[in-house]
């Protein structure tokens, strides 16, 4: 279910990771339910058959868009994924929603192209970034925030840090901020919210209430 993130307290990074455990644990299909819920939050805002281009970052963030991005195809939108760099260090669901997206008939590329597209899926990275942005991330960044066109990212806008909401060098500037079970508390501090545009929260069908001690 989608929430206003006003709804929802924020969390620091280390209880969202204390839910994505518990997710995991119930065998909850988590990165399908955050790419399912982030493409149609993205159809919500498009005319049919618009132009999507879907930035892959290394980690789970990149899947979470790989899988938006099969299903935005399958919506009938064109979509283009953009992957600078593959990461030998995966995780099972990541390459899985790599390899759904190939077999869909779906192609990655390496930059980006001079086309600008109706909307900018951000999947690069998510709320375990802690290092200053390094290139070829920055200048993808820097390229998506000088378009001017819409951007929706998921989990929190790559390059700030979830819990300071600390810019690691130029973030990316979204319309709307999909987060994954929690907002992250950069999304309520003003250095962070600025980034962040109207904020929602998808708690991909987990019981968010904290277990009886």
């Amino acid at each position: 279910m989608r929430y206003r993130a006003s709804d929802k307290p924020a969390q620091s990074t280390a209880a969202v990771r204390e839910l994505e455990a518990r997710g995991f644990a119930l065998g909850l299909p988590m990165m399908q339910r955050a790419g399912q819920s982030a493409a149609e939050f993205a159809n919500s805002h498009l005319q049919p058959g618009s132009q999507v281009l879907c930035l892959i970052g290394p980690g789970n963030n990149g899947g979470d868009a790989l899988v938006a991005a099969q299903q935005l195809q399958a919506m009938g939108h064109q979509v283009r994924a953009v992957m600078p760099v593959a990461s030998p260090h995966a995780s099972p669901d990541a390459k899985q929603a790599l390899a759904h997206w190939l077999a869909a008939g779906g192609t990655l590329q390496k930059e980006l192209s001079d086309q600008r597209p109706d909307l900018v899926i951000d999947g690069l990275f998510g709320i375990g970034l802690d290092r200053p942005l390094s290139e070829p991330w920055q200048t993808i960044i820097q390229t998506v925030n000088a378009w001017h066109t819409q951007v929706l990212a998921l989990d929190i806008p790559s390059g700030l840090q979830a819990d300071s909401g600390q810019a690691l060098g130029e973030p990316i500037r979204a319309d709307w901020t999909l987060a994954f079970l929690a907002p992250s508390l950069a999304t309520t501090q003003s250095n962070g919210a600025s980034w962040c545009g109207q904020c929602w929260v998808e708690d991909l069908g987990l019981d968010l209430n904290p277990p009886p001690a």
